[in-house]
Order: structure tokens, then sequence, then C-alpha cells
């Protein structure tokens, strides 16, 4: 792409200017440290050239927007046509009071429903088993019936609507409440858009909010695979998420790494199912964090664009260009939100959310300022949410496509990602692949490694966190605090029991009945858990027949 005698030109003037206006430079100013570093600690160049990216190839490394290997973009026009969904991720108590969030996020202008779940729903309890003790509706909504979801979705318009929801173990039960209510609400299924994460490879990496033993509950992923491209053609039966393992502690590379190499696993599996890659790929999505380090993110982003595509075209032979298409959601980066100075981490996320909008997102949710403390409070996700609003309406980053690219650093740091992303594929290979891995304990030790580091450049204040280690202020935070309906859970139990006692018992058994038998063959499972939750089978009922079948997993002591 560039002149080589334009190249040894430049390195000449660079190492005149090095001995020059560098020297002196420095001589009266000397630079504020020895050494500087990106969030993942990863060292950064004072000043960076074409001559570090001499060996960029325009046509195979860019392209133009639209157009393979997409590190500029997955459309032509990004967001000149259409501004990213606003995808709020709300839930909190019971169904009621996170419908009315709901209604009242979608009045105030966000475009898609994010449908976070409280602990107890995540790991598949009942309300009211024992496990779930002191879980009711802390991080999420309960939702441990069909009951729960008709009156979670009441008055949404379902047909309109697109729908996220950030569940993984219990999924296929979860998502089938969300048809069912669907149904019921006279909306077809081939209507309905919308997201479930599903992403189980990360839970046994980082998150670890699993139930079964890898290998069914890989078998029940693939289930809704197969069963959405039938049924519900526009849905996306898996988000594929970094960015748990990335609030883990990982650095950019490996959330980029790990978050492909279990894509790809997917896809393994879903060929093994005999299904053709185009039939599913275009219906796979990808959930990535924005944190701190505004480019090092933006670089990530188009990483991942370039080597998903090059993946799916060369290695999997997919030959329907939606297939090489990585369409991602993005969330800004819970673990950088700080319980000292909350005011701060507005800016936090103004800075996280445009690197998310500038590395080409097709879905945004911003954090609240008051996430380190309590649940969100209506005042505070509404400053989140016009974060966004005012990044899409007044910035005029949205005027142009890509408009970093081309950015000698940027395309170099864009370049290191994919470089270290392949170093990391192959050392998951070498030990037998994305499951083998993480029952060894691969990916966890590489993110626990990158946490403690990054915590010890805290601790010993090489890394600076504005109220935390630099700037403090005694001052305590004087900020609103969300307080849940105190009856709430009360109304919960009573919902459940009122449902378990009008439900036709007959039914419940049939259907459970049915569903253990399919678990034990090799039937697709989504059929029979839609009957179950048309019966009213709880959520809880339903997990005890697949544990029964399944087993439960203990992961391995790592040492």
């Amino acid at each position: 792409m560039y002149d080589k005698q334009k190249l040894d030109e430049l390195q000449q003037s660079l190492s005149k200017w090095e001995q020059t206006s560098l020297k002196k430079a420095l001589t009266q100013l000397p630079e504020r440290n020895d050494e500087f570093i990106t969030t993942s600690s990863e060292l950064i160049n004072r000043l960076y050239t074409p001559l570090d990216t001499a060996d960029l190839d325009y046509a195979a490394s860019l392209g133009l927007p639209g157009e393979y290997p997409y590190t500029r973009g997955v459309h032509p026009t990004l967001h000149r046509s259409k501004l990213w969904t606003m995808r709020m991720f709300a839930g909190f108590g019971t169904a009621e009071e996170t419908n009315q969030r709901f209604k009242y996020l979608l009045e105030q202008g966000q475009t898609g429903l994010s449908i976070a779940f409280d602990l107890a729903t995540l790991m598949g309890y009942d309300t009211d088993q024992p496990e779930a003790l002191g879980e009711f509706g802390k991080c999420g909504v309960a939702v441990s019936s069909l009951k729960d979801m008709e009156i979670l979705l009441d008055g949404i318009p379902l047909d309109k609507v697109s729908s996220s929801m950030t569940i993984n173990s219990p999924a296929a039960i979860i998502w089938a409440m969300y048809l069912v209510a669907a149904e019921k609400q006279g909306v077809r299924l081939d209507q309905l858009r919308g997201t479930i994460q599903n992403d189980i490879l990360k839970e046994f990496i980082a998150q670890k909010e699993f139930i079964f033993p890898p290998e069914p509950s890989m078998r029940l992923v693939v289930d809704t695979m197969e069963f959405g491209s039938k049924h519900v053609p526009q849905w996306n039966t898996i988000s594929i998420s970094g960015y748990h393992i990335r609030e883990a502690g990982s650095t950019a590379a490996q959330e980029l790494a790990f978050t492909l190499a279990d894509g790809m696993e997917y896809v393994r599996w879903g060929i093994a199912r005999g299904m053709d890659v185009d039939e599913f790929a275009p219906r796979l999505s990808f959930f990535f964090n924005a944190h701190n380090d505004f480019f090092e993110e933006i670089a990530k982003y188009r990483a991942a664009r370039r080597i998903w595509a090059r993946e799916m075209r060369e290695t999997f032979k997919a030959k329907n260009p939606r297939s090489w298409l990585m369409r991602f959601h993005t969330q800004t980066a819970g673990v950088s939100l700080t319980a000292q100075q909350p005011e701060n981490n507005i800016v936090r996320v103004a800075i996280q959310a445009l690197a998310a909008v500038l590395g080409g997102t097709q879905s945004l949710h911003t954090n609240s300022m008051d996430e380190a403390l309590a649940l969100p409070s209506e005042h505070a996700v509404k400053v989140a949410l016009r974060t966004q609003q005012v990044i899409a309406e007044e910035s005029g980053v949205t005027n142009t496509v890509d408009p970093l690219g081309g950015s000698f650093f940027v395309e170099a740091q864009t370049d290191r990602m994919e470089k270290d992303a392949y170093a990391y594929f192959q050392r998951i290979e070498d030990l037998g692949g994305v499951i083998p891995a993480l029952e060894k304990g691969f990916m966890q030790s590489e993110i626990s490694d990158a946490a403690y580091r990054y915590q010890r450049e805290i601790d010993e204040g090489r890394r600076k966190i504005v109220g935390v280690n630099a700037y403090l202020d005694e001052k305590p935070a004087a900020i609103p605090i969300l307080k849940m309906d105190p009856n709430g859970y009360n109304r919960q139990l009573d919902r459940l029991n009122e449902v378990r006692k009008t439900r036709d018992g007959g039914r419940v058994g049939q259907t459970l009945d049915a569903l253990r038998i399919a678990c034990e063959g090799t039937e697709n499972t989504m059929p029979y858990i839609l009957d179950c939750v048309r019966a009213y089978c709880t959520l809880g009922e339903i997990i005890g027949v697949m544990t029964k079948v399944f087993g439960k997993y203990e992961e391995p002591t790592m040492i």
C-alpha cells in the first residue's frame, strides 16, 4: 500500500526527529510515565506512522463497509441509515415492577428490550425453592412460570419490539415461555425478533452459572439453534458473549479470542447435528464489553469482524455472505464502575459507549451511574439512555462510516488483536479444543492471571482510577437509590402457589414425562419444553426433570 522509497524516507525522518525535536522536548519536559499501557497492560508506542502499517493490504485487511472482510463494518452505510438498537438492560423484583420499567424506557426512546433475570432464575430455581432463598429480584426479575412471563410482557407489542434475554443454562425454557406468551398475544413465531444469550461455554469459562455438564448443555444450545432456524427465523438463538469473560478480568485480546473460539465451537456442533452452516450461521450474534481503553476497544471490534468473516468463509465454507457477518451487541463495562464518586461513572460510560459506536456496534446498553451501589434507579437509567441519544444525535460520529479506519494507531492495534487471537486459537487447539481446554482450566487460568495483574497495577499506583486511588473525595454519594416493592416477594410466592393449584395436574405430569423421554433420547427437546410451558410447569420442575437425565456439573478444583 505504501511506496518503499517513501517508507525509507519516513524512517530517516523519524530517526532525525527522535534525535532532535523529541530529545529536546524530553529534556525540557519528561514524559509522565516510564511506559504507557492499555487497560489490558499492552505497551503503547509514543507515535504511530505508516511504518507500523507498512504491510497493510487494503483490500484483504480492510475492504469497504458492507463487504468482505467487514473490518470497516457489516453495513455499507452503518449508522447513517439506521442507528444502533438502544437496548437498556432492565429487570428487578417482580414481573409487574419490571414491566413498568420496560414501558418507562420505551417511552423515553429505548428501541429494544433487554431482560435481566434474578440469580434464582438464572440457576433454574423457582422462587420458593430453598436454594433460591434471599435471591429474589436482586439482580433481575424473577420468572418461575409462564404466568410471570405473561405479566412481564403485558402491553409490550412483541411483533414490533425486539427482545434480548440474558439467560444461559435455562435459556431453552425461558425462551419457550417468551414464545408461548407471544402466542397468547396472537403473535406468530415468525414475527418475533430478539436474542437469547444461551452461551453456555462462557459460563464454564467465566460466569459459572452452569447447571448441566458441557455435553448435554451444548445439546440444548443446538436444539434451540435447530428449532429457531425452522420456526423462529428472525430470532438469534445464541449471543456469543465476551462480555462476561471481560468482566471476570480478561484482557481485550483474551475476550476476543475466547469469544470467537466459543463461536466456532457452536458452529462445529451445529454442523455435527446435520445442519448446513448457512442454515444457522446468519442467526449467530455476539456480545462484547466496552471497557475504558478507547482505542483498544475499537480495534477489538474491528479485528473480531475480520477474523469471523475469514473463519466462516475459509474454515467452515459458508457460502452465504450473511454467514460471514459478525453482528454484535455491546454493553459498557460494569466492572469499571466505582462506588466511590458514582457520578464519575457517567463519564466512563460515555467514553465506553462512544468506542462501541465508533467500533460499529449494532446494539448498545449503557450502564447506569449507581450500579456499583444498587440496581439502577429510574433517574440513573434515564441518564444512561440519554448518553446514547446524545452520542447519536449530537456528537457527529454517526455521519460517516468507520471514521477511525486508516488511523496508523487503530490499524496497528487491530492487527495486534488479530495476531493475539490466533495465538490463543492455536493454544486451545493444542489442548484438544474448547471443551477440553476449559475442563483443564486453561481459559480460567489466563483470565485469573490477567485480573490479578490489573489489580496489582491499581494497588501499586501504576494504574490510576479516579476516585479510588487518585483524586479521592471522602464525601458520601448523594444519589437516589432504587427501592423495590417490599411486598413483591410474597406476591410472587402467592402467584406461584396459585399456578400450581389451578393448572391441570395430569397434563403437567404427562408433559414432564414426555420431556424426560426426549432428554433420554436424541430428539430436539424444544417442542417438549414448549408443551411443558403451555401446561404451566414451573422452571424448577422442568430443570428437575432435565437434571435427573443429564446430571449436575461440578467444576473441578483448579490448582
